[in-house]
């Protein structure tokens, strides 16, 4: 009788342990899975590590592009995308209790604070582009204009860097054409995380991967200046992003502070 209280203590003290260690273990990121194919693991471990572990993939198409240079295989590419795909959205924490269904955004202890889908992003130019010298996949120079608070908190300060690429570009031609300039947005980097970033308020499509539709914003007059027939974005002219999926992150911590 003492020995089977003994061995239910025993068990009881493994599961509190294994609880802990679930509770405290980080969520898999693209780097993890990077050095798990570098050190070697095979395509079917990684796969089942994605499966049975807490996520934070980046699937962006410029991800899934570094993934591939970096060996990573296409089912453990596949495995993230579904992952990604799978996990839960603002609307389903709404349901669940986690955040206040009219709040626009929230914080929570464990997670850290919400960005949601849609949510403005202020960027500006940090250097000049135009249509006579640009070529198609020249990377686009752009800062976060202003901090990105939630609830009072920063998630993103000000001057953090967006990834961009030109689209399109054509010079100003014959017969009075003028130039033409498009960029592609990918996403905003913050701290370790990247928040996947579109140019339309609206999604534009629905891929089934949970993969980043690739979304070309076509500039208007505002914040353009014309030499001629060619186009010139200026240092600082601003361009509104908005976030592409719902993303937790941690606060920053202020300066100063321990």
């Amino acid at each position: 009788m003492n020995f089977r209280k003994v061995a239910l203590c025993l068990v009881a003290l493994f599961l509190l342990a294994v609880c802990a260690s679930a509770q405290t273990r980080k969520p898999l990121t693209n780097d993890d899975i990077v050095n798990m194919t570098k050190q070697g693991f095979e395509p079917e471990l990684i796969v089942k590590a994605i499966e049975t572990s807490e996520t934070n993939f980046d699937v962006s198409a410029q991800a899934l592009l570094d993934l591939k240079a970096a060996g990573v295989s296409e089912p453990a590419m596949e495995a993230m995308l579904s992952a990604s795909a799978n996990r839960p959205s603002a609307a389903q924490d709404a349901a669940q209790g986690t955040i206040s269904p009219s709040s626009s955004n929230a914080c929570n202890p464990a997670k850290g604070c919400l960005l949601r889908e849609g949510l403005e992003v202020p960027l500006k130019f940090a250097a000049a582009i135009s249509s006579k010298t640009a070529a198609i996949g020249d990377p686009v120079e752009l800062v976060l204009d202003e901090d990105l608070k939630v609830e009072g908190s920063v998630l993103i300060p000000k001057g953090s860097h967006a990834h961009a690429t030109v689209s399109n570009a054509k010079k100003a031609g014959m017969m009075g054409k003028g130039g033409e300039i498009n960029v592609q947005l990918n996403y905003l980097i913050a701290g370790d995380n990247r928040v996947r970033l579109r140019g339309t308020q609206g999604r534009e499509g629905d891929n089934k991967t949970g993969a980043t539709v690739a979304l070309t914003v076509l500039f208007g007059p505002i914040g353009l200046i014309k030499h001629g027939k060619d186009i010139d974005i200026p240092v600082g002219a601003a361009l509104t992003a908005y976030v592409d999926e719902d993303v937790w992150l941690p606060p920053v911590a202020a300066p100063g502070a321990n």
